[in-house]
């Protein structure tokens, strides 16, 4: 390996982690500051809230990149200016595309490892947190899983607990359901069967229910069932898609497919961990091309300003084709590509000519 793409190389991932161990210490202080205040009311000893946080931040992390990596090549280009390195590497024939070259190359390299290797642990540590911190919260009673059986509700209301099993969901209607109540010692009471439910309100509206006590069965026109669930609040507990592994993400969405489920915000977080690479690669080419048209500014302040001013725009913007892409107003895959695509396109309008900069 020549010894100036060894230099860019160390140059750049110095940058690079020094940029990630700032604003990691800064997510682990406001995660701190986030569970301290969660747990003011509750006994548990003081390292329990920083055990939580160190899990937590990783996930946080993870949508912070895009940033890290355009403030990580800003300061790569600061220290070749203030160095006038690039102006060496320009006299010995060294032209800019080639370090914007070397950069992307970089960060593709780290974007992979990023998506492969760093988001399945941030989503495992996710997952771990959720479940530890779920045991302090009213939630700790009430459970919602969707697996290849459909949909389990396990639900804790006054003396009674309910375990209901339905194999399709259809907006407020549960389809196909078997529901048993138990009491405090999980003793059964009884036995209902129905193929609807409306879960529209907490007071579930059971429709020609079949139950069974003991040995004797019933049919009625319908029941009414209070439970701590609804649609919106069932719709909820499975949006913190963040704690799934990639491949927990293809599991869920093939579960969701056999259960009539929306999988349209699995399928754009399934499309987003695909184009993280990418996006992290316009991010870099993107920082790059900002800080060669803003060389002859002195201020290193200004030209960080600026990057970060449009990195945030680039931001919402992204945000909102997923929000229109999670409310079904474009299709997913454009909610997803369309943002790149137009990123794309405006980098290589403002590339042009980059080698005279």
């Amino acid at each position: 390996m020549k010894t100036y793409i060894k230099f860019l190389i160390n140059t750049f991932l110095y940058s690079f982690f020094y940029v990630f161990f700032i604003v990691f210490s800064l997510v682990f202080i406001i995660n701190l500051l986030t569970e301290l205040e969660f747990f003011k009311e509750i006994n548990i000893g003081f390292l329990f809230p920083i055990y939580l946080s160190l899990l937590n931040a990783p996930s946080m992390i993870y949508e912070i990149f895009p940033f890290i990596f355009l403030i990580s090549t800003q300061l790569f280009y600061i220290k070749l200016f203030n160095n006038n390195e690039i102006q060496i590497f320009k006299y010995s024939g060294l032209k800019n595309t080639k370090i914007l070259f070397i950069s992307s190359l970089i960060a593709l390299v780290l974007g992979i490892l990023i998506v492969s290797l760093f988001y399945n642990s941030a989503s495992n540590l996710k997952n771990f947190y959720l479940e530890l911190k779920s045991n302090y919260t009213k939630d700790g009673k009430y459970l919602a899983v969707i697996n290849k059986n459909g949909l389990w509700v396990r639900d804790r209301v006054q003396d009674k607990i309910l375990i209901v099993n339905s194999s399709k969901i259809n907006g407020n209607t549960l389809i196909d359901n078997f529901i048993t109540e138990f009491d405090n010692k999980y003793n059964v009471i009884r036995n209902i069967k129905s193929n609807e439910i409306n879960i529209k309100e907490n007071l579930w509206i059971v429709l020609e229910p079949e139950i069974y006590i003991n040995n004797t069965s019933e049919k009625k026109n319908k029941i009414e069932i209070y439970s701590n669930f609804n649609s919106d609040r069932i719709n909820s507990l499975f949006s913190n898609l963040s704690s799934l592994s990639f491949f927990e993400l293809i599991e869920l969405k093939n579960n969701y497919e056999m259960l009539n489920y929306a999988i349209v915000d699995v399928n754009i977080q399934i499309h987003k961990i695909i184009s993280y690479p990418l996006y992290l690669i316009l991010m870099t080419v993107f920082s790059s091309i900002i800080m060669i048209n803003t060389k002859k500014f002195n201020s290193d302040t200004f030209k960080i300003s600026i990057g970060l001013f449009l990195s945030v725009i680039i931001y919402y913007f992204n945000n909102l084709f997923n929000v229109l892409g999670s409310t079904e107003k474009i299709n997913y895959l454009i909610s997803v590509w369309g943002p790149l695509f137009i990123l794309s396109l405006i980098i290589s309008i403002l590339t042009f000519k980059f080698n005279e900069k």
